[in-house]
């Protein structure tokens, strides 16, 4: 049977169970009948039942049960030497459990175990020592991963019955001895018991008589020697038993002895407990009165807020008339463009103001976010916009991958704009770099980096506070960082300055998408 005709009948194996039933209990229904049949050697009929099953819960995203259907199926295949049919439903049960890794976000190691040994043990079927000893190397790293204790176990049984297969009895025993060691620390005698019968059966099914014959000689002795360690582990637990009662009598006879101080005890303590609640009571009303004063003093500075930012948006707003008729009054003088340079930098002081006002009473409030498709593209656009205003001495670089990025593009070249302006004033050689770097699955960076003057140590801790230092207005207002600052919040992210970087200027623009 060919592979998409594998495929095919699992298909129609789906729609079939799901038209009929569509429901869970079916697809258990199905892999109960399969596991009578199994029982029954009715083989043929057990594994269209399991393939049925494993279809069912396949359909069903119930990858645990689909995988051991389809396992199930594998193992039905190869015991009739259909090898080719039962690699492909390995492969199969490979895809579903990918897919559920995929929908679950995270690595199903226990899933991808009986799978890889299925392959094993085909391979040890085929006399297959290297593609065999690749399937093993498998199951120890999916174990090692899954950091599961039964794994850890069916992973010893895995490694014996791979080096009995190839005649390494000394590899072998090595796991064995392992498993019984631990069991019988943990006194787990039942474990000991099975580990020595599967031992048997792998010995068996790897036509090691020798193996068989010298594991039933130590199983008998086990037996023998189990029988001791019980009557002994017997005889500890009765002398413990024994112990214990003579320490629980002597703690009553304490406790008799020390009653009369317990009582006098008990009422120091209550005393002590009513003066707490007492004194816990007062504190309890004082705090509660100093919350309501917290509470009425957040409100009134709340108001007091408010108020400013209306004030100073009515400031804005009345300077801007005054501002256009000073404007049209200096245009009619000659040699007016100082004071038209001065009542356009009151002008976007006013501007700036507003908008820092706005920013501050909006930031809980995002902006709307859009794919760009190509960032390498649009930081090369952004730069080449900007070019008149780069020094001829002085070099641009661009490290920006050919990524997607899920941001608001006006507002973030805004702030590269602002960014590249002030790294072009201040650099008059030498050179300008804009990069952009992942820092993980939804957080990215730009950093715009000079080789200019640089920031003074002094003026670097309020750079981002508006009004910190007063400046003449035609130099600029001092508002554009703070401004940018302000923006990058509202974008889900910071703008900060890296103080460790002395040989200019550089700004780290961290976004989180």
């Amino acid at each position: 049977m060919k592979l998409t005709t594998l495929i095919i009948t699992i298909i129609l194996c789906f729609s079939t169970v799901c038209n009929a039933q569509g429901t869970t209990n079916r697809a258990e229904e199905l892999m109960k009948q399969a596991q009578s049949s199994l029982e029954q050697k009715e083989y043929v009929k057990a594994r269209y039942l399991f393939m049925q099953a494993y279809g069912a819960f396949a359909a069903q995203d119930n990858y645990k049960h689909a995988v051991e259907c389809g396992m199930n199926v594998s193992a039905l295949y190869h015991r009739e030497n259909y090898y080719k049919e039962a690699f492909d439903i390995c492969r199969a049960a490979e895809a579903v459990v990918l897919a559920g890794e995929v929908k679950q976000q995270k690595k199903l190691y226990d899933l991808r175990f009986p799978i890889a040994k299925e392959r094993l043990q085909m391979y040890i079927k085929l006399k297959n020592p290297a593609q065999a000893n690749v399937q093993l190397k498998a199951l120890e790293e999916l174990a090692r991963q899954a950091g599961s204790s039964t794994l850890n176990e069916d992973l010893l049984y895995t490694q014996a019955s791979y080096y009995y297969s190839f005649g390494q009895n000394t590899e072998g025993d090595a796991c064995f001895n392992k498993l019984i060691a631990q069991y019988k620390k943990e006194k787990n005698y039942e474990k000991v018991n099975e580990c020595y019968k599967k031992l048997i059966s792998i010995a068996r099914k790897a036509n090691n008589a020798a193996l068989v014959g010298r594991t039933y000689e130590q199983f008998i002795v086990w037996t023998d020697s189990v029988k001791s360690l019980t009557a002994q582990d017997e005889v500890n637990v009765l002398k413990r038993q024994h112990n214990e009662s003579r320490q629980i009598i002597q703690e009553k006879d304490d406790s008799l002895a020390g009653k009369q101080y317990i009582i006098i005890a008990l009422c120091i303590l209550a005393v002590i407990l009513i003066a707490a609640l007492a004194f816990l009571g007062i504190l309890l009303l004082r705090f509660i009165a100093t919350v309501r004063k917290q509470k009425q003093s957040i409100r009134i500075a709340n108001e007091h807020n408010e108020l400013k930012s209306q004030f100073i948006r009515n400031i804005s707003a009345q300077m801007e008339p005054t501002l256009n008729t000073l404007t049209a009054s200096a245009r009619q003088l000659p040699g007016a463009e100082p004071m038209l340079a001065q009542v356009d930098a009151l002008r976007g002081f006013s501007n700036h103001i507003q908008e820092l006002s706005s920013l501050e009473s909006s930031l809980a409030e995002g902006y709307e976010m859009t794919t760009i498709n190509n960032i390498s593209t649009f930081c090369e656009e952004l730069v080449e916009k900007h070019k008149t205003v780069i020094a001829p001495e002085v070099s641009v670089t661009i490290n920006a991958p050919k990524l997607q990025v899920k941001t608001n593009p006006e507002q973030l070249e805004r702030i590269l704009t602002h960014l590249l302006k002030n790294a072009a004033e201040y650099t008059k050689e030498g050179k300008i770099i804009l990069d952009f770097k992942k820092r993980g699955a939804h957080t990215h960076q730009f950093i715009v980096t000079d080789t200019g003057v640089g920031i003074p140590a002094e003026q670097q801790e309020n750079l981002f506070k508006p009004f910190a230092t007063i400046k003449d207005l035609t130099q600029g207002d001092g508002l554009g960082l703070p401004i940018c600052a302000l923006i990058a919040t509202k974008m889900n992210g910071s703008l900060t300055l890296d103080t460790g970087y002395t040989k200019g200027s550089r700004f780290i623009l961290e976004l989180h998408a």
